[in-house]
């Protein structure tokens, strides 16, 4: 594991909107004069020690390590000591080349892809990490105050770790020798965030300082970060499409009745990919002899409005040691503390029927469609739900690693390293329901928003009436994931310098990781049937608010106080005991072992960089073969029946590599590479043991999953092609292809099962198991521009350019299963989740004296999230809606040691939606699902340097 200070390989180891890009990157390069490059093999020093300062310097140092590297890497640089130019590492990512981001809510922007792919190896500092019992870091997680910086790397050479199937982001810390000597930076920030109307800290500090000593060179440093985010998410829900007869109904069925999957006489299959026909005038067989018209409409709406606190803290600790010019060690310790309470206040109401509506229901629908539009439903089932979750995550990381040149030309790295990582969850919630009242629905009334409001004739102001609800099911569970690594590596270099031959590397690396889950629960579904106006007060919240009026919607609604039922969940339990007696107390609530999985990966790599000369110039060859052999041991526990089963697995992979990289003229390089990746299972998906869930919202279909021990790593074969153009100083245009081969792609296997003394409401579930059962393909193009004209004239000068654009096309097969045998009966196929075919990015960033200032929009493609669960409607795709972002930052500098910040994310205050869609069926005007309100966030910091 290579960890050699922060150059270009420290992490080694281990349309319309086109024309858009276009025009933004031309007008800037108009005019531009061609300077001659830097050496492109240019010698990396092994410890940086220039700090980056400002917007331009920041951007400027990215180029020059994009240049630097073997590999195609993209990387983002502290603008100075503690400034990553956002609010978290996600957000900063997301201008660059291939990234894209998702799940703007609570406050931060949380998912990433790099080239539409989820799975990317994270490193710290070129150490493998990861949360709990995940495969790699929860990005978000890591507080931004703490970054020097983070490489980014699209391809992958036989030194890097073998697995992420999109990538390694590399995330790099400061070190004490990183520094010419004494260093003290704080800063303090407030951001205030809309949706929640709260003001949050952001607090960090950094000391850093190295002396000459009798024993050598030594440095140390502790930088720590603290931040705290109070925020709100409110969304609305149009749920799931399912079919009902029309007003004039077959004999013995009822106007407008619904139909279930199982009905005798018309049955229809649930999660379909495709759906069922939506088109005017659509049938469905009846008794098994004649077609007749139907209709679809949504069976529920539901409100979901969670407040919540995150807190994160952070400490890096470095101390550094070089007794002599061939040696130098460095001690790491790093922990992340991360706190989150939910406070989630949820509304829910039928929209459906399934008995009589009387001679003259009030329905329309959407024109040349079988889509009910509007209804008004009488005398409809709903219920509140409060529920409260308190998350809990502590890692830790304690590293030594040693550097030895052995000789001029030689250099060893030693390096050993111990994660741990614990993540606790407690969940409680009540729900409050009620039978009776009317519902009047518009699915989309505007903006791809539904409207609905519920009335009852003889109850005035009935959601916010305490004594008409009654405490219904109960859900009291908690799980605890534990996980922990201890990996040893050593790595040679022998800079040759021999002819054609320039360097030769290999390494080992041993890493034993270890991951644990465990469980309790203990839920009801059923009625209490107790008022909720008969527990006390501070038991009892209304909500409040909801949605800002962007919709016709419920705004108030009584329920629990969440926060009441989670610091009394005793007294919740023993009430709850009338119901089943067996409900145990905190006491008496012990955790049951899901599984404990080993596994022990042991790796080896060799490879050489050889330079003949092509045409008199340098051709960089990089030719690699890696071997890892992974031995997992599993140990199960079944929840039910609580046995106790164990299993094994050995995998053995060679995997090549190959990198070419050549100087066409002093300003255009090109670059290829072919790698190889692998994606290795979640350990969660291996436990074949089932979790079983009852059936909730009268589904008629209780759920469950189930893991497989099977599973075998997903394998990539890779391709890049590229070219860059360093037309002028500091700046770059890139061109990149890719293409991503992908075997053994992890897809749900689903069947109907018969489950007895499940311990469920039901004895009849929809079984989801993992399953090696597809394989895809990913290509595309990314464009990126990195631009600081050095001729504009007065107040222009210091106007730069970033912008990005990615291309992406992906396919893979999806295996349909018979529900009822689990049978394979045949094949479809589907885009990847998450990938948007375009995405774009413009930055325009000014830098003139003591102003530094970035506007940047970021926008991308509508693009396939995930599917619905199998035992609702269809379609099940659930797409989300092109989804943009304006962002401003503005710094002053009020002298060299004080400097002054504005920043506001999500300037246009631009919403989030979902709607269901499969190939080209359905869409956010027939078919909206989500619409998530998102908020704007707005920061004011001062920061602070001691020199």
């Amino acid at each position: 594991m290579r960890t050699k200070g922060s150059g270009a390989h420290c992490a080694r180891k281990v349309s319309v909107h086109a024309l858009m890009v276009t025009v933004a990157a031309s007008s800037l390069m108009m005019g531009a004069t061609q300077v001659a490059a830097q050496d492109a093999v240019a010698a990396e020093e092994d410890v940086e020690v220039v700090v980056v300062r400002g917007v331009r310097a920041s951007a400027a140092k990215a180029v020059d390590v994009k240049r630097r590297s073997t590999q195609i890497v993209d990387s983002v640089i502290a603008e100075d000591i503690g400034k990553l130019p956002d609010n978290n590492v996600v957000e900063a990512l997301q201008r660059l080349p291939g990234i894209q981001v998702t799940g703007r809510l609570g406050g931060e922007t949380s998912g990433i892809t790099i080239r539409g792919l989820p799975d990317i190896a994270t490193t710290w500092n070129g150490r493998i990490k990861f949360t709990t019992t995940g495969r790699q870091q929860q990005l978000q997680d890591i507080p931004a105050n703490l970054i020097n910086r983070i490489d980014v790397y699209k391809t992958r050479t036989a030194e890097q770790l073998e697995h992420g199937l999109a990538g390694q982001i590399d995330v790099q810390t400061h070190r004490p020798f990183n520094f010419r000597g004494f260093q003290a930076t704080a800063a303090v920030r407030g951001t205030w965030n809309e949706q929640a109307d709260s003001y949050n800290p952001n607090l960090s500090a950094l000391v850093s300082n190295r002396w000459s000593t009798s024993v050598g060179e030594v440095g140390a440093l502790i930088n720590i970060s603290y931040n705290r985010n109070k925020f709100r998410n409110q969304n609305t829900m149009a749920g799931a499409m399912v079919p009902f007869m029309t007003e004039n109904p077959p004999a013995g069925f009822v106007p407008l009745e619904r139909f279930w999957p199982d009905n005798p006489r018309a049955p229809w299959q649930p999660g379909m990919e495709h759906g069922l026909p939506y088109a005017e005038g659509s049938t469905i067989l009846v008794d098994g002899t004649t077609q007749y018209p139907y209709y679809l409409a949504r069976d529920a709406m539901a409100a979901t409005d969670v407040h919540g606190d995150r807190k994160r803290a952070a400490v890096n600790t470095a101390f550094q040691w070089r007794p002599n010019e061939n040696a130098e060690y460095t001690l790491e310790y790093v922990y992340e503390g991360y706190r989150n309470d939910d406070n989630n206040r949820m509304h829910f109401s039928f929209a459906d029927w399934w008995g009589s509506l009387g001679p003259n229901p009030q329905f329309t629908l959407f024109p040349g469609t079988n889509i009910i539009k509007t209804r008004t439903v009488n005398s409809v089932f709903g219920f509140q739900s409060a529920d409260f979750r308190q998350r809990s995550t502590d890692t830790h990381i304690l590293a030594l690693n040693g550097k030895w040149r052995v000789r001029d030309n030689i250099t060893i790295i030693g390096d050993i390293a111990y994660q741990k990582s614990d993540y606790e969850n407690a969940f409680i919630a009540v729900q409050t329901e009620r039978a009776g009242q009317n519902i009047t629905v518009d699915f989309n009334a505007k903006d791809d928003l539904p409207s609905w409001q519920i009335v009852d004739p003889n109850v005035p102001n009935v959601l916010t009436d305490a004594s008409q609800w009654t405490s219904g099911p109960f859900f009291d569970n908690a799980d605890r994931h534990k996980g922990d690594a201890l990996t040893v590596s050593l790595d040679g270099d022998w800079d040759a310098n021999e002819g054609i031959l320039k360097k030769v590397s290999f390494g080992v690396r041993y890493d034993d990781r270890g991951a644990t889950q465990y469980h309790r629960e203990q839920d009801i579904i059923g009625s209490l049937g107790r008022l909720l106006s008969s527990f006390p007060d501070e038991a009892i919240l209304t909500n409040t608010g909801f949605f800002d009026g962007r919709s016709d919607v419920p705004t108030s609604w009584v329920q629990f106080n969440s926060k009441w039922l989670f610091d009394n969940a005793d007294t919740v339990r023993t009430a709850y005991q009338a119901i089943k007696p067996s409900l145990v107390t905190e006491e008496n609530f012990p955790y049951n072992r899901d599984f404990d999985v080993q596994e022990v990966t042991t790796s080896a790599y060799f490879q050489a960089d050889i330079e003949p000369q092509v045409f008199s110039r340098p051709l960089l060859i990089n030719f690699g073969l890696r071997y890892v052999k992974v031995e997992t041991d599993m140990t199960f526990v079944d929840r039910l029946s609580k046995q106790v089963s164990t299993g094994s697995a050995n995998t053995r992979e060679v995997m090549p590599s190959l990198t070419l990289r050549y100087d066409l003229t002093d300003t255009v390089r090109l670059r290829y590479n072919y790698g190889e990746t692998l994606r290795r299972p979640d350990f969660v998906d291996l436990n074949p043991n089932l979790a079983l869930r009852g059936i909730i919202t009268n589904t008629g279909l209780g759920t469950g999953d189930q893991g497989n021990p099977n599973l075998k790593a997903a394998h990539s074969k890779n391709t890049d092609i590229g070219v860059e153009w360093y037309f002028a100083r500091d700046s770059v245009v890139s061109l990149t292809a890719f293409k991503r081969e992908i075997e053994g792609l992890v897809v749900p296997g689903v069947s109907i099962r018969t489950i007895l003394n499940s311990g469920q409401n039901t004895d009849k579930f929809i079984i989801s198991q993992p399953l090696n059962a597809s394989d895809g393909e990913l290509k595309g193009i990314e464009l990126g521009l990195t631009y600081f004209p050095d001729y504009l004239p007065g107040l222009l000068d210091g106007l730069g350019v970033q912008a990005s654009a990615t291309w992406l096309d992906s396919t893979q097969n999806i295996p349909i299963y018979n529900f009822t045998t689990g049978q394979l009966i045949g094949q479809d196929n589907s885009s990847f989740f998450g990938v948007s075919d375009f995405s774009y990015n413009i930055t325009a960033a000014y830098e003139r004296g003591p102003i530094g200032a970035r506007l940047s929009y970021v926008w991308r493609e509508d693009f396939l999230a995930r599917n619905e669960a199998r035992n609702f409607a269809n379609p099940l795709g659930i797409w989300v809606s092109p989804e943009a972002s304006l962002d401003f930052q503005l710094n002053y500098d009020v002298n060299d040691k004080v400097s002054l910040s504005l920043d506001a994310v999500n300037v246009l205050d631009e919403m989030s939606h979902q709607y269901y869609k499969f190939a080209e069926s359905g869409g956010p005007k027939t078919h909206n699902h989500l619409g998530f309100i998102v908020g704007r966030h707005v920061s004011l910091g001062l920061r602070w340097r001691l020199n």
